[in-house]
């Protein structure tokens, strides 16, 4: 009977044979001329034709025109693409063979959702010259699950997206409410699909909360962006395999530097400690060894517990809220270099001249035994020239620490004379109480303690590319491309509003960059100088191909330093153990092929956690300035619009918007390679870098928009100061 069924199969035409006979007609072919091309009778194989049909068609093989007919994408001058929606209702369909986005009027739009994965054709040139498509089919639904805020109007309901790229509601019927009350958070499951003439149509299948519930913004972003975030009872299992002592076979063969004073400094709200460094003078020489927590003893490839880390990619950092990469008995127990236990580790160990220049290295799997937990701010203190290091705790690891401070001085001076750019960007730090109401936005800058850390870690990171690309490993490295050449023009054009220039013509290298960092220094523009600098950049990825890194000015770099919170890492130390074992293998193209394809992902993952991150802090600032409603702020411009300015209340680091109808009765005109708004009548000019004073007049929790006004007394001065001007 088996061989029956399997002779019957046999005669389901392969996709290569249904597009040959696509090509060649030159219109649309109907089903039933299909089944007569290949002899298909009626009855189960039909069935299965017409399913393979199908799958072509959600992979983008040929097309279904509204008649029901099949044809090829070619024929049609058909573009596959993602749809990118836009809170005002229109989209961009950002092509897989790569060109400029395409334009999608919101008429368009109606049939999509933003993510999907679509088919389209140019349908023609809009007034702007841009090319606008229409939407032929949808060959991937990216819209599964939609969080949003559940309404109830005219006794129906629906859930408006969080997502305000998503601007179609979601319609739910009433045996499908799980119930949920008007205005709470809820995650809704897509059952039809919108089109022309509906709209989504889903179910609720799970309630979150209250909409100002404290906690909610992190939930809202853990389903928005699908973050992992369970232990699933495989990783549960491996977790109670795991030995939670170290025996001989452990120990067996590895470096015991347990009588070094390594020690770990972190922030203080750390609790995972994946590093430890050690340094003394050895003659004209320094000794700096780099001990990293050997997580890969643990995490077996191909094991439950790697399968989650390598889905999770990294750990993800909300304020006061950690989703770990590893579940905590390891990340914070076992892999951890938790002080005065014993604790496996993969130690880098380097020899480093008078000037900064890196000599011999070498990687060992080792045992180790944390001399102290340190911070930033006690080291930095205890290295401070103000005799504030009196009172340091532990006065014993004091020379250990002083070494590592001119050490790392002279790898920083070594760096800067090579070529390497450093943003000088104050990050903000929110602080709640006990109830996660927020108490206060503060400035964290960083001090001494961050750039000796820094220092080492890049050196070892550095070792680990060499080591891999020396010895023709596999490797996964981090690598950063040059600007590109538009954006490079734009940035020119910026700086020189400030009067500043950029050497390095087209191909200007880290250094260039650097030195435009040193003509701001002390400016009053220094910050916006400098993320316009940032903004020209690419985005730094993992790759299997060793590329260097722009902005650091390395010709080899991997990430090798935190394998607890990054998958790169963990992959880094297995392939150097291979290296050691002597069990690397002449690799072909498949092995290359698969760790691409764990680079892109991990790539992808890190891009997820910033944007779920970047999105619950704007939430989270947006929610602290409802109490700020009506009061007033000192700001600075930090972008302007055809539509208004960007300014940045200083005090706490929050951006909002004054609206081009806020800034007085009269026509102002952008001039966008100025960067600035003036006057038609009035003569008023707002350009970056302007301070002003500004009050908060609105907060938009569900879009996180804060609209801001500018003061009387900010108005009326920019206007004498105009005046002033015109009279000479």
């Amino acid at each position: 009977m088996s061989t029956t069924v399997s002779s019957k199969r046999t005669k389901i035409p392969r996709r290569a044979e249904i597009l040959k006979v696509l090509r060649k007609h030159d219109k649309p072919v109907t089903d039933r001329a299909l089944f007569q091309s290949f002899s298909l009778k009626k009855g189960p194989n039909r069935e299965r034709f017409l399913a393979r049909l199908r799958r072509m068609q959600q992979d983008g093989q040929l097309v279904i025109d509204r008649r029901g007919r099949y044809g090829l994408p070619e024929k049609i001058d058909a573009i596959r693409g993602r749809v990118i929606g836009h809170a005002r209702g229109f989209g961009f369909m950002s092509p897989e063979a790569g060109g400029n986005d395409l334009f999608i009027p919101a008429s368009e739009m109606r049939k999509v959702l933003h993510g999907d994965r679509v088919l389209a054709r140019v349908a023609r040139i809009d007034r702007k010259g841009r090319k606008e498509v229409s939407i032929l089919d949808v060959l991937e639904s990216a819209q599964l699950n939609v969080v949003g805020r559940f309404v109830v109007e005219r006794g129906l309901a629906f859930v408006q997206p969080n997502d305000v790229r998503i601007t179609q509601d979601v319609f739910i019927p009433p045996e499908h409410y799980l119930g949920a009350r008007p205005g709470q958070i809820v995650v809704a499951e897509i059952m039809r699909q919108p089109s022309m003439r509906a709209q989504p149509l889903g179910r609720v299948i799970e309630v979150l909360g209250e909409h100002l519930a404290p906690g909610m913004e992190i939930e809202v972003a853990i389903r928005k962006h699908n973050l992992p975030n369970d232990w699933n009872s495989a990783v549960q299992k491996g977790l109670e395999r795991l030995s939670t002592s170290l025996d001989e076979q452990a120990l067996a063969g590895r470096w015991d530097i347990r009588e070094l004073p390594l020690v770990t400094i972190d922030g203080e709200d750390a609790r995972d400690f994946d590093d430890a460094v050690y340094c003394e003078r050895d003659g004209n020489a320094w000794r700096l060894i780099v001990a990293i927590a050997d997580v890969s003893h643990y995490v077996v490839p191909e094991s439950p517990l790697d399968h989650t880390a390598s889905e999770r990619g990294n750990s993800v950092y909300f304020p006061d809220y950690v989703i770990p990469m590893l579940p905590e008995p390891l990340s914070n127990d076992l892999c951890s270099l938790r002080p005065d236990l014993d604790r496996l580790c993969f130690a880098c160990e380097m020899q480093i001249d008078e000037r900064g220049e890196l000599g011999d290295f070498s990687f060992r799997p080792g045992v180790m035994r944390s001399s102290a937990r340190l911070t930033y701010t006690e080291v930095a203190a205890a290295l401070s020239s103000d005799g504030e290091n009196e009172g340091f705790r532990l006065p014993e690891l004091l020379p250990r620490l002083e070494a590592l401070l001119v050490l790392t001085r002279l790898l920083r001076s070594r760096r800067e004379r090579e070529g390497t750019v450093d943003f000088d960007l104050p990050e903000s730090r929110i602080v709640f109480n006990e109830e996660r109401k927020i108490l206060r936005i503060e400035s964290v800058r960083r001090n001494a303690a961050h750039s000796l850390i820094e220092e080492c870690m890049l050196a070892a990171n550095v070792c680990a590319a060499k080591m891999l690309q020396q010895e023709g490993s596999l490797g996964m490295f981090r690598v950063h491309d040059r600007p590109d050449p538009a954006k490079l023009e734009d940035l020119r054009r910026f700086l020189g509003e400030f009067g500043l220039s950029m050497g390095g013509g087209a191909k200007p290298d880290a250094g260039h960059y650097a030195d435009v960092v040193r003509q701001c220094s002390g400016k009053p523009y220094a910050r916006i100088v400098q993320t316009a600098l940032l903004r020209s950049m690419k985005q730094a990825v993992y790759s299997a191909d060793n590329n260097g890194h722009f902005a650091l000015g390395f010709d080899h770099y991997t990430h090798f330093t935190s394998p607890i919170r990054r998958y790169p890492d963990l992959v880094v130390h297995r392939e150097i153990k291979k290296v050691l074992d002597n069990k690397t293998a002449k690799y072909d193209e498949i092995d290359k092929h698969l760790i691409s394809d764990v680079a892109d992902h991990c790539s992808m993952t890190e891009r997820r956690a910033d944007d779920a991150t970047r999105e619950v802090i704007q939430w989270l600032k947006a929610e602290f300035m409802l109490d700020h409603v009506g009061d007033e702020f000192p700001g600075t411009v930090t972008s302007v619009t055809d539509f208004g300015l960007f300014v940045e209340i200083d005090e706490f680091m929050i951006e909002g918007l004054v609206h081009i109808t806020a800034l007085g009765r009269d026509y102002f005109h952008f001039d966008p390679i100025g960067h600035r708004l003036t006057g038609e009548r009035s003569g008023t000019r707002f350009q970056i870098g302007d301070q002003m004073k500004v009050r908060v007049v609105r907060v938009d929790l569900d879009q996180t928009k804060i609209d801001l006004e500018p003061s009387a007394a900010t108005s009326k001065g920019k206007r004498r100061r105009q005046k002033r001007k015109q009279l000479g």
